[in-house]
């Protein structure tokens, strides 16, 4: 029996806005993973602490205190409250992982949501990509094409012995 295709739990445009680039990952923070659970970070950490070993560095790291500063000059509206501890920030995998450790409903529900989010982020930077080649490669051939008018519009060489009789200059 197939199931109708339900609305998102949490749209996947909310979810794209709080997806960051940090040491050349897309990530999302332990702050911004709790709002979206509807639990305390400080509970979404604890259920990742007791399970360390499904969170590997690739797919879990913390901050740095640089890091932590530079981002919050970036975010102009602070989330970031008053933490004892830097932040968390999870790759896709690491999302994914939270599905096993978090195992209520709505877990699996915003999960599926922020799946779709990580996807359409993947769709989206691909037909960038694409766009860019194809602007690339329409920028050659117009470049070869104004050379080619530069070159019909160019003066006619002038001839220094011209053929037919002229008059001598007095």
């Amino acid at each position: 029996m197939a199931t109708a295709l339900r609305a998102p739990v949490i749209p996947i445009e909310r979810v794209a806005r709080r997806i960051y680039l940090v040491r050349g990952r897309k990530v999302l923070f332990d702050f911004d993973l709790a709002d979206m659970y509807g639990v305390e970070t400080r509970a979404l950490n604890q259920a990742v602490s007791r399970n360390l070993e499904r969170f590997p560095s690739d797919f879990m790291f913390q901050l740095t205190h640089q890091e932590v500063r530079n981002l919050r000059s970036q975010i102009v509206t602070s989330r970031w409250g008053g933490r004892r501890y830097l932040p968390r920030a999870f790759t896709q995998e690491g999302v994914a992982m939270l599905s096993g450790v978090l195992r209520s409903r709505r877990a699996v529900e915003v999960n599926v949501s922020i799946m779709r989010a990580f996807v359409r982020l993947r769709e989206l930077l691909a037909t960038n990509a694409e766009l860019a080649r194809k602007v690339e490669q329409h920028d050659r051939q117009i470049a070869v094409l104004f050379e080619h008018v530069q070159h019909l519009l160019a003066p006619a060489p002038t001839k220094k012995n011209p053929i037919g009789f002229a008059r001598p200059k007095h």
